[in-house]
């Protein structure tokens, strides 16, 4: 892996461990205007695809402030690792297709 890859992950993740205990607990713009018309509560138990993280709780751990750590770690090591297979998938793609 090239060293501003590894970098790049780092400030990230650094980023991620600074600012995630500042996050607000407010609901967010999309998530308040669900409450306010109260669809939301209508919704519940409804999710075709179920979140690994939950309104950012980790299974298990009581401590609100290290589990959105441990969330923001998780997603972004895994957006990371996406975006890396993805990157990987198309220079793969391009090099076949100069070859043909």
């Amino acid at each position: 892996m090239k060293k501003e890859v590894i970098i790049g992950i780092f400030i990230a993740l650094l980023i991620v461990v600074i600012l995630a205990p500042l996050a607000s607990s407010n609901p967010d713009g999309l998530e308040r205007v669900a409450e306010d018309l109260a669809f939301l509560e209508r919704a519940d138990g409804r999710e075709v695809i179920s979140s690994p993280l939950p309104d950012y709780e980790v299974p298990g751990l009581e401590n609100k402030t290290l589990a959105g750590i441990l969330a923001g770690i998780t997603g972004t090591l895994l957006t990371f690792a996406l975006m890396m297979i993805l990157a990987k998938l198309i220079a793969t793609s391009k090099k076949n297709k100069q070859m043909s």
